[in-house]
């Protein structure tokens, strides 16, 4: 009797098939089914088979599992700055070097669509050109003298609502413009700067003045409130007051332990004359 072949058992094969087939799969596609997204980024999901970009979710810090045919975009949605040194045109057509900076963030719930609108690169294609038009608009209102001296704040504040207009309708949150250094020709600059000294000379002999006015004024006043006292004082002292003074003035003297001389009738009114002690 001729030995027999053990048969292949296709129903237990199979199944171990599968598992190592599956492990395999597992080790191969590992690094491409895991995302780890780190602190201070959010996650945009590109879903090769099933509608592209999700625009609808965005994917926080932390670890995520993805299909192998996925990928993940990561964006950092922590404040971030761009600096722009530029050449701008003051109000009467005067160049003038400005360095200036943007406080920003992506809208972290718009990631998707900031992906699928615009891109990775969005600092170049939406917030650089964003400041750079905002700050020629706005230097462009003002003379140099304002922009060097007194109008540096509302400059500012007018090149961050104007920029803020456009970036808010491109999914980016602007938080703060800063004017870091105007630099104007030094001819403009040293002219600007005798014109402030003289002004603060000016204004430093007006408040002289002012003070030296104030301070004569104040003695006049006194002197009028002495005289009107005075005044008073003298139309209050009559003959008969001095007298009734006079009298308790001599009593209080003659009860007193001193020794003292009194000549009566000597004065012009008839008062006692008192003199003190004789010895």
């Amino acid at each position: 009797m001729a030995n027999q072949q053990p048969e292949f058992n296709v129903r237990k094969v199979l199944p171990i098939a599968i598992i190592f087939g599956a492990l395999v799969f597992i080790i191969i596609f590992w690094s491409r089914m895991t995302v780890t997204i780190k602190g201070g980024y959010g996650g945009v999901l590109f879903q090769t088979f099933v509608g592209g970009i999700d625009t609808v979710n965005t994917y926080g810090e932390g670890f995520h599992f993805i299909a192998p045919w996925n990928d993940m975009i990561e964006y950092e949605t922590r404040q971030q700055e761009v600096a722009e040194n530029m050449d701008v045109l003051s109000s009467n057509g005067l160049s003038i070097k400005a360095d200036i900076s943007a406080w920003y963030e992506p809208e972290y719930a718009q990631l998707g669509l900031l992906h699928s609108k615009i891109g990775t690169d969005y600092v170049k294609r939406i917030v650089i050109p964003a400041l750079r038009s905002s700050a020629r608009s706005v230097i462009g209102r003002y003379t140099p003298e304002q922009i060097y001296s007194t109008k540096r704040d509302a400059i500012q504040d007018e090149i961050y609502s104007e920029a803020r207009l456009i970036l808010d309708s491109k999914y980016v949150d602007l938080n703060r413009i800063l004017i870091r250094s105007i630099v104007l020709p030094e001819t403009i600059k040293s002219a600007i700067e005798g014109k402030l000294k003289q002004e603060q000379e000016s204004l430093e002999y007006e408040f002289k003045i002012q003070k030296a006015q104030k301070e004569a004024e104040r003695q006049i006043i006194d002197a009028e409130g002495k005289a009107a006292a005075n005044k008073i004082l003298n139309a209050s002292l009559t003959d008969k007051i001095l007298q009734e003074k006079g009298i308790s003035a001599t009593i209080k003297l003659a009860e007193s332990n001193n020794t003292k001389v009194v000549i009566i009738g000597n004065s012009s009114n008839g008062m006692p004359i008192i003199l003190g002690d004789m010895k």
